[in-house]
C-alpha cells in the first residue's frame, strides 16, 4: 500500500501519521472562503448598512439609555477592536459613554475580573462605559414570562430596563445549539440560571434513557428545540440591533453581519455552514480528529469539540482517534468530575436529569460518543493517562501509535475494506453525509 502522511495539529505542534492512501476517502478541511483584513471598517459598514432594520444611528436618540451584550473570555471574537465602533456611532447618534452599558455576557460562567476586561473589550471601552459583570444567580433579574417550552425568562436587569440594546458576539458552530452566537447574547449570555438550566434540558429526550435528542445538534436550528427557546426568550427582550463576528475554521475574518437580531444571524449561520460544512458520501471506520491545536486543545472540555463533529463522520462501531494536547486537561472541574463519572450511561444521564449544568450534558454527551466506538484513543501528555482512562477512552502518546493499536483492532474485526476520515480541524468543520 501507498503511504502518506499526514500532519495532525497537536497543540502548539504538529504530530505526523503515515496512513495508506487509497484508504483515506476524506481528508476534510473547511472549504474556501473570502476573509477580510480591517474588522474596524468591516464594523462600520454593517452599522451602517443593516440587514431587515434601519442604521444603528437611527435606532437610537438623545437620552436613551443603551445597554450592550458583549462575550466573556471564553468566546474570542475581537470585541476590543468592534466595540468602539459601535461606541462611536452611538455617540455620533447623541448617546454619550456615560448612557451606555456593556454587560459581560457570562450566562453561568463566572465574572471577569478588571484585567480580563481590559485584555477582552480593550482599555478604551473600560475606560470610556460602565461595564457590569452578568450574575445568573442575582437577586434581581427581571421575570419576564416563560417560553412555550416552560422555560421562565429571567434577564439581567440592565438589559431588561434598557431603552436600546445591541446584542454582539460571534456566530459558531454549537453542539445542541445548532450554532452559538445571535440570541445566545441573550440566553444564556443575561439570563438567569432557571432560565439557562431549564432551556438546556431540552437537549435531552423527555423519556429518561433517551439520552440526547437527537434534533438539538449541530448546525441545525429547524426543529431543534434548544435553539427555538432561545429565539423565544431573546424576542421577548426584542434586541434593536445585533451585530456578529463570522469566522473561517483558520480563525480568519470572513464577514460582520448586522441588523435586525434575527435576521442578521440568520445569514452569519448559512454563511459559517457554506465554509464549515464539508459533505460526504459516506462515514468512515477509523476517524482521525484533532480540534485545530492550540488554544482549541488546552483542555478537554474545550477539546470535545472534535468529538462532537468527528461523531458525525466515524461509523457506530467504528475507531475514533482524537489528538488533544490538554495541557490543563481537568479544567474546568466541574466537566471533569461529570466526564470521569463511574457507573452506566444510564446511571449518569439519571445524575446529569438531576443537576443539570452545560459541563455536566457536554461530559454525558462525550462519554455516549465514546461509547458508541469500538475503540476510542485519545492522544495527549503521558501526564493525562490516567485521567484519560477514567473518561472510558484509551490513552496513546502519538498519533502514530493510535493508528498502529487501531490497525490491530481492526484485523481483530477481520476488516481489510476499512475506510479512513481525517479531520484536521474538527472542532470548525461539520462533516454532513449526504443521503442517497
Amino acid at each position: 500500500m501507498a503511504l502518506k502522511t499526514y500532519a495532525i495539529p497537536f497543540g502548539k505542534k504538529v504530530e505526523q501519521v503515515d496512513l495508506p492512501e487509497e484508504k483515506v476517502i476524506y481528508d476534510i478541511h473547511g472549504n474556501a472562503a473570502t476573509t477580510k483584513e480591517d474588522l474596524k471598517a468591516e464594523t462600520l459598514a454593517a452599522l451602517r448598512h443593516p440587514l431587515g432594520t434601519k442604521p444603528l444611528v437611527e435606532l437610537v436618540k438623545p437620552g436613551d439609555k443603551v445597554t450592550i451584550t458583549a462575550s466573556d473570555l471564553t468566546r474570542p471574537v475581537r470585541s476590543k477592536e468592534f466595540l468602539p465602533v459601535i461606541l462611536n456611532e452611538l455617540n455620533g447618534a447623541g448617546v454619550p459613554d456615560s448612557d451606555i452599558i456593556l454587560v459581560v455576557a457570562t450566562g453561568t460562567h463566572r465574572a471577569h475580573t478588571h484585567a480580563e476586561d481590559m485584555e477582552v473589550y480593550g482599555e478604551e471601552v473600560v475606560r470610556r462605559i460602565t461595564i457590569k459583570q452578568h450574575d445568573c444567580r442575582a437577586d434581581d433579574l427581571v421575570d419576564m414570562g416563560v417560553t412555550s417550552h416552560g422555560t421562565p425568562i429571567l434577564i439581567d436587569s440592565a438589559v431588561a430596563h434598557a431603552d436600546v440594546v445591541i446584542v454582539t458576539g460571534g456566530v459558531s458552530l454549537h453542539p445542541f445549539a445548532g450554532f452559538g452566537g445571535g440570541r445566545k447574547g441573550i440566553m444564556p449570555g443575561v439570563s438567569g440560571l432557571a432560565t439557562v438550566n431549564h432551556n438546556h434540558l431540552l437537549a435531552l429526550t423527555d423519556d429518561v434513557g433517551g439520552g440526547c435528542n437527537k434534533s438539538t445538534i449541530c448546525s441545525h436550528l429547524l426543529g431543534n428545540r434548544v435553539s427555538e427557546d432561545m429565539t423565544e426568550v431573546c424576542a421577548k427582550v426584542n434586541p434593536a440591533f445585533l451585530l456578529n463576528v463570522v469566522f473561517t475554521p483558520d480563525g480568519d475574518l470572513h464577514e460582520v453581519v448586522a441588523g435586525h437580531w434575527q435576521q442578521a444571524f440568520e445569514k452569519g449561520c448559512a454563511d459559517l455552514l457554506k465554509m464549515a460544512a464539508v459533505h460526504i458520501q459516506e462515514q468512515g471506520d477509523v476517524v482521525i480528529a484533532s480540534a485545530g491545536g492550540a488554544p482549541k486543545d488546552t483542555n478537554l472540555y474545550q477539546g470535545t469539540k472534535a468529538h462532537m463533529n468527528a461523531d458525525f463522520a466515524v461509523k457506530e462501531g467504528g475507531i475514533l482517534i482524537t489528538a488533544l494536547d490538554c495541557p490543563d486537561i481537568k479544567e474546568p472541574p466541574i466537566f471533569s468530575n461529570w466526564v470521569s463519572m463511574k457507573g452506566s450511561l444510564l446511571e449518569m444521564e439519571k445524575a446529569v436529569r438531576a443537576d443539570f449544568s452545560i459541563p455536566a450534558f457536554v461530559a454525558f454527551k462525550t462519554r455516549c460518543i465514546v461509547s458508541k466506538c469500538s475503540a476510542a484513543y485519545l492522544v495527549t501528555r503521558p501526564e493525562n493517562f490516567e485521567f484519560v482512562r477514567s473518561t472510558g477512552q484509551i490513552p496513546v502518546g502519538s498519533v502514530a501509535e493510535a493508528w498502529q493499536l487501531a490497525q490491530e483492532k481492526l484485523a481483530e474485526q477481520g476488516k481489510k475494506d476499512y475506510k479512513i476520515i481525517v479531520m484536521s480541524h474538527a472542532a470548525a468543520t461539520f462533516p454532513v453525509v449526504e443521503t442517497k
